[in-house]
């Protein structure tokens, strides 16, 4: 009878324990970390010519740049080019603004990334480009062009192929383009002019080709882009 006994409250035990939520799954895992959106940038304007700010001297003021909060982010990078050196920095907040000394009378492109803690995704805006106002200048240098195509690092038939560019000016007197393209990583063969913003040229398969633009303006001012490249096959 003991027996019975015992048997009975072990089994009486053994369903409590159960009931009371006991598992062999262990803890249950985090939600993952959302990841962030990209920013919406407000100022300075995209194409234009920023005359706010603050003038420190004949060569430099401080610029506030302003973007939307984006959702799920913690930080932000601030990317800021200066075109006419190509030379960019990477520049932290923590907030949707930050202030930067610049030169004067100098194109710059910029976007931000966005980020969160606890994951290493991103997110990128897009790409904005501001001349930053200097004095006594009354006719600005053209943009260096961008958007190519073929992308840069992209490969293509070989044969004839058409390249193509965006170009932008602040005085929108842009007259014509020299196209620099050789197989060397430092072109300087012209293999064109043109007034549009496409030419047709010839490459052979097996061949790297490394190119840029050069923008002249009505006033003769002139700019030149960064080297885009492409492999024929």
């Amino acid at each position: 009878m003991k027996v019975i006994q015992q048997l009975s409250i072990f089994l009486i035990l053994s369903t409590l324990i159960s009931g009371c939520g006991g598992s062999d799954n262990g803890p249950s895992e985090p939600e993952p970390k959302p990841n962030p959106s990209a920013a919406t940038l407000i100022f300075p304007d995209n194409n234009s010519e920023c005359t706010e700010g603050t003038v420190l001297s004949d060569t430099e003021s401080t610029v506030n740049f302003q973007w939307n909060a984006a959702e799920n982010t913690d930080s932000y990078t601030l990317k800021l080019t200066n075109l006419d050196t190509n030379i960019t920095q990477q520049l932290n907040s923590n907030t949707n603004e930050l202030s930067v000394r610049l030169n004067r009378g100098t194109p710059y492109a910029w976007s931000v990334v966005s980020k969160a803690n606890g994951t290493s995704a991103t997110a990128e805006s897009t790409t904005w480009r501001f001349y930053n106002a200097g004095p006594g200048i009354e006719n600005y240098s053209p943009f260096p062009a961008d958007n190519p195509s073929p992308n840069s690092g992209a490969s293509v038939n070989a044969g004839t192929i058409t390249l193509s560019w965006e170009g932008s000016d602040l005085d929108n007197d842009i007259v014509s383009y020299d196209i620099i393209m050789d197989t060397n990583s430092s072109p300087t063969t012209v293999v064109g002019s043109t007034a549009e913003a496409t030419l047709n040229v010839d490459v052979v398969a097996g061949n790297t080709y490394y190119w840029r633009v050069v923008t002249y303006d009505a006033a003769n001012n002139s700019s030149v882009s960064e080297i885009f490249q492409f492999k024929a096959i």
